[in-house]
């Protein structure tokens, strides 16, 4: 038995967040307990979102159930398993979200969450070097974002041609305005991955009250009655029992949080009993009300080879590209997942945009592969921002090591296909602007004889994956409605345990997550220090 004041579970973008702020304080002794092992070295590069897309070791390898919303397709679901967790691994590409966001939160019954109250952490998180503290961004923070530097015809020619079919551009869509296509802001410094491993935990480590236990993951939570003690975890064929004297936070992440409370009795009796696990406490939303961004990619040729990286980022192109990132930390090994965003409306009578629109200057023969097309091209893709659609994330046995029943339940709601085909008809729309003439080609996939609404429906159906950004799986909100978590984060009706990662989200934030699970860290830090005090 090992004694700490505060335990985290879990060092993701969340965990070690939370791991790092609470051994700020030299009074508190700190566990951070992580399944995998120690930060890979690839991680360092952008590009390693790429390679890490199928690895084990480094992932978890999720994958859905197959589902007939979704053409009966088992559908990949990547989740970092390492020091950082999928901030080491993820498309580095930085979004704050809408203030609609947090104040429908707010709204919602979650006091403490509105735009007014988490941006400030947004500006503590962040080292934004174009900001100059404008729109509230952070300059002094420990995360460093850069915009994207990489210069191409294609991004001068794909702001031309978003404004000649209707829409603007931004100068800060992590203002408080989103609308508009825009460069990429991303988690990169002089070419280098800024994960939260590298920005928070790398100088946390060095404190004597912090311990980092890594290749470890976590069997349940310890209870005492209605209270948790503390956790068990296996390490090294061991198993381990750890006390927290304050609190256990689990930092999880959205689909492994619900599953440990499950293993650990906290859920629906139903489901616990089915598995023949004893039911401690009752609680019917764990693993409800999981929400994904469905992302449809559609493929260009390009006329000028010289403004894709396919043609760029092969054979000897590969090589060129490798002494480039030496020496000047740019070009292809330098990127995001998207160099060019774009959030726009996909009717004029909508407040605020509801898809997200991602330009990349290549194009890959398989999601799961990452591997390069053979001829030039580039990528555009789309997702809807809010999904009304729910899934869930259940156990499928009392065996902690078998993965959980992931169902996605993608397009079940009719708002959500409307987007969906509204965004991918707005995608062509601008590709097929004039400013674009010079450049596009054939549009390689689906191809033009995907005309029609329900044809545009059914290949996405078909062929759109997810954008990896899985959150709400213990919703927050008040008690009794259908939640797991209180707006201070505390599972509701056990004392000791609390749950801060992106699977407390009650609903989507508008654009990529990585950012908003970051401010779930600092958030959660001030309410355990304020609670502690």
């Amino acid at each position: 038995m090992q004694d700490y004041d505060y335990i985290v579970v879990g060092a993701g973008s969340a965990g070690a967040v939370l791991a790092s702020r609470l051994s700020e304080n030299p009074r508190h002794q700190v566990l951070l307990v992580e399944a995998g092992g120690d930060t890979h070295f690839l991680s360092r590069f952008p590009l390693s979102f790429g390679l890490f897309i199928e690895k084990a070791g480094v992932n978890w390898l999720y994958q859905s159930e197959p589902e007939p919303n979704t053409a009966n397709r088992p559908i990949p679901v990547p989740r970092g398993k390492m020091l950082g967790g999928s901030s080491a691994i993820n498309g580095l590409v930085w979004v704050r979200g809408q203030p609609l966001d947090y104040n429908t939160w707010a709204q919602m019954g979650a006091r403490g969450w509105s735009w007014e109250d988490v941006a400030p952490l947004f500006t503590r998180i962040e080292n934004y070097e174009q900001g100059g503290g404008k729109f509230g961004r952070g300059t002094e923070g420990p995360l460093k974002i850069t915009e994207v530097p990489d210069q191409s015809p294609l991004y001068d020619a794909m702001f031309k041609a978003a404004v000649a079919a209707g829409f603007r551009t931004n100068v800060d869509y992590n203002s408080e305005d989103q609308e508009g296509v825009v460069k990429t802001q991303s988690s990169i410094h002089r070419g280098m991955r800024m994960s939260v491993a590298k920005c928070y935990l790398e100088p946390a480590r060095k404190r004597p009250n912090l311990t980092v236990v890594t290749n470890a993951p976590t069997r349940k939570v310890m209870l005492d009655g209605k209270r948790c003690t503390g956790i068990v975890y296996e390490q090294g064929g061991r198993r381990v029992e750890a006390r927290a004297g304050r609190e256990v936070i689990l930092c999880a992440g959205a689909v492994a949080t619900p599953q440990l409370l499950e293993l650990s009795g906290i859920g629906n009796p139903e489901i616990l009993k089915q598995h023949g696990i004893a039911v401690q406490h009752a609680l019917t939303a764990v693993g409800e009300n999981f929400r994904d961004h469905l992302n449809a990619r559609i493929i260009w040729k390009v006329n000028d080879k010289s403004v894709s990286y396919n043609h760029r980022a092969q054979g000897l192109g590969a090589l060129g590209q490798g002494l480039r990132y030496i020496t000047t930390r740019g070009g292809f090994i330098s990127l995001p997942s998207a160099p060019m965003l774009g959030f726009l409306r996909t009717r004029p009578d909508l407040e605020t945009p509801d898809v997200q629109m991602h330009i990349v200057p290549y194009s890959i023969k398989d999601p799961k592969t990452r591997k390069l097309q053979d001829f030039p091209s580039f990528t555009m893709s789309c997702y809807q921002l809010r999904p009304e659609s729910l899934g869930t994330i259940h156990i499928r046995s009392s065996n902690p090591d078998d993965q959980p029943s992931i169902r996605f339940n993608f397009l079940a709601d009719p708002i959500d296909q409307a987007a969906m085909v509204e965004g991918f008809k707005i995608v062509r729309k601008i590709v097929e602007a004039p400013p674009m003439d010079g450049l596009r080609g054939e549009e390689f996939s689906p191809g033009k004889s995907v005309s029609s609404d329900d044809e545009i429906l059914d290949w996405i159906r078909n062929n759109a994956q997810t954008a990896y950004h899985p959150i709400g799986t213990c919703r927050m909100g008040p008690e009794g409605q259908r939640t797991v978590v209180d707006d201070r984060l505390r599972v509701h009706g056990i004392k000791g345990l609390r749950v801060a990662d992106a699977s407390i989200f009650p609903t989507m934030p508008s654009g990529n997550t990585n950012a908003p699970a970051i401010m779930v860290g600092e958030k959660a830090a001030d309410i355990l220090r304020a609670d502690a005090a």
